[in-house]
């Protein structure tokens, strides 16, 4: 059975990660769309990291103002996004421990 091939609109890395996924992972084809939707998500960080690398976390608008980067808000976004992919895809080895609720504090008289 052959693997299927990264998207090639993935930077290099990305689509170096998405391959590894594919190859360790037993993923049915609705698991390769979130793992696509995630890979797209990271490479919009990254982009989105390079442009505030480039012109600073604030820059100033038509009026000399400082104004956080629009770029921020679509980094905020995207790990959001990223992370909750990565939670509905599920591949971690081993599942959490289950929890536990605390005990009850006693109450001394």
């Amino acid at each position: 059975m052959t693997r299927p091939r990264a998207p090639k609109h993935l930077c290099p890395k990305t689509r170096r990660w998405w391959s590894s996924v594919v190859n360790e992972w037993q993923l049915e084809d609705h698991h390769k769309k979130l793992l696509t939707l995630a890979a797209e998500s990271w490479d919009r960080i990254a982009e989105a990291q390079e442009q505030i690398t480039i012109d600073g976390v604030y820059i100033k608008d038509r009026f000399g103002q400082l104004k956080p980067h629009p770029a921020l808000a679509v980094e905020r976004q995207e790990k959001i996004c990223f992370a909750r992919l990565l939670r509905e895809l599920d591949l971690d080895v081993d599942p959490p421990p289950e929890s536990r609720r605390p005990a009850k504090l006693r109450r001394y008289k």
